[in-house]
Order: structure tokens, then C-alpha cells, then sequence
């Protein structure tokens, strides 16, 4: 018997796990899914994008993407992995790596990607990846949540007033580009799935 995250997310629908599925097997699966998943969100850190009023790097359409394809568990985990990665001074960061990216001024946003893919990828284990109104109720929940982590946090250095002018207002324009780019993305993806299933 499948799980919701077999049936619901892109990922299970590609690369399912059922009874007959051996542990060995499910951390071979777990372990693949997690670095191509880490590896993608560091790359998406180096990408900027022209975007006014300030560059755009595709890191948080990345997170929210791989909680909507992993699923909350596999999703939330993978980012953590991703956290771990940068702590251990892997250059997967948009700014490097290094421990004092998760003590610094962003660290919230890191911290609050975990949340936010969770957060997707629960969503969409419960079907709000197949309706466009869902899906991009989801990825909006997952960008506020992220925007929220980051300015409670660099609130913390700045105050309230200077976060939000320098941690979220600048990216909101940008924010609202990727949000419209993994509506778009994930009904796309989900079409492709069904013809590699047929």
C-alpha cells in the first residue's frame, strides 16, 4: 500500500515506496532525493536574477518547489540537510558557508526555509497541488513564512521598522515572480509525471 506522500507529491508519484519497498532501498531513495535536493537549492543561491527595485537569487522558489515535489517530511528534512551542509562550510549559501550564516543578521530566513517547505509539502500531501487556487495559496503561505522568519529575526539587529524596509519590502516584487513561477511549474510538472507513468 502507498503512503499520502507516494500518492500526493511528485516525487512519491515518480519513485514510490510501498510494503515491498526494503529499508535499504527507502535510505538509498531518502539519501538520492536529499543531496539532488540540496544541491539544487545551492545553485538556485548563486542564481541572481535582474529585478527591480534589488536582484533576485531563486533560492526560495527552490525551497518552496522541493516542498511541494518531496513532501513535508522528506521536504523539511532536506533542507535541513542544506543547513547542515552550509554549517560545515560548504559554499551552498548565497554568501558562502560558514556557522556564522545561521548566528548572522539572515539567518532567519534560513532557519524559516525548513518551515516553509514542511509547511508546502503538508499542503500539498493534502491535495493542494493539484488546484491552482491551492497551489498558489500554498506557495504564498510558504514565501510569508519565510519573509516572516527573516524580518522577526533581522528585526533583532535593525528593529521592526528597518527590517521590513531592507529585509522584505525590496523583495516582494521579486517574491511575487517566483510565486507566479512555481504555480505555473508544478501543473507543468504534474502533466509531465502522468505521461512518464502512461
Amino acid at each position: 500500500m502507498a503512503s499520502s506522500e507516494t500518492s500526493s507529491t511528485l516525487i512519491g508519484a515518480l519513485w514510490s515506496v510501498d510494503a515491498g519497498t526494503t529499508r535499504l532501498e527507502k535510505l538509498f531513495r531518502i539519501t538520492v532525493l536529499a543531496l539532488a535536493g540540496t544541491a539544487l537549492l545551492a545553485i538556485s543561491a548563486q542564481i541572481s536574477v535582474p529585478m527591480w527595485p534589488v536582484p533576485m537569487t531563486m533560492q526560495t522558489f527552490a525551497v518552496v518547489l522541493i516542498g511541494a515535489a518531496y513532501g513535508w517530511r522528506l521536504g523539511g528534512a532536506t533542507v535541513a540537510l542544506y543547513l547542515a551542509e552550509g554549517a560545515m562550510g560548504l559554499p551552498v549559501f548565497a554568501n558562502a558557508g560558514s556557522v556564522a550564516s545561521l548566528v548572522g543578521p539572515t539567518a532567519g530566513y534560513l532557519f524559516a526555509f525548513v518551515a516553509a517547505a514542511a509547511a508546502v509539502g503538508a499542503l500539498v500531501e493534502k491535495g493542494w497541488g493539484r488546484s491552482l487556487f491551492k497551489t498558489t495559496l500554498a506557495m504564498i503561505l510558504g514565501t510569508a513564512m519565510i519573509f516572516a522568519g527573516g524580518v522577526a529575526w533581522l528585526s533583532t539587529f535593525t528593529g521592526v521598522e528597518k527590517a521590513l524596509f531592507v529585509g522584505m519590502y525590496p523583495f516582494l516584487v521579486g517574491g511575487a515572480v517566483k510565486i507566479a513561477l512555481a504555480v505555473a511549474v508544478l501543473p507543468m510538472a504534474w502533466k509531465l509525471v502522468g505521461k512518464i507513468r502512461k
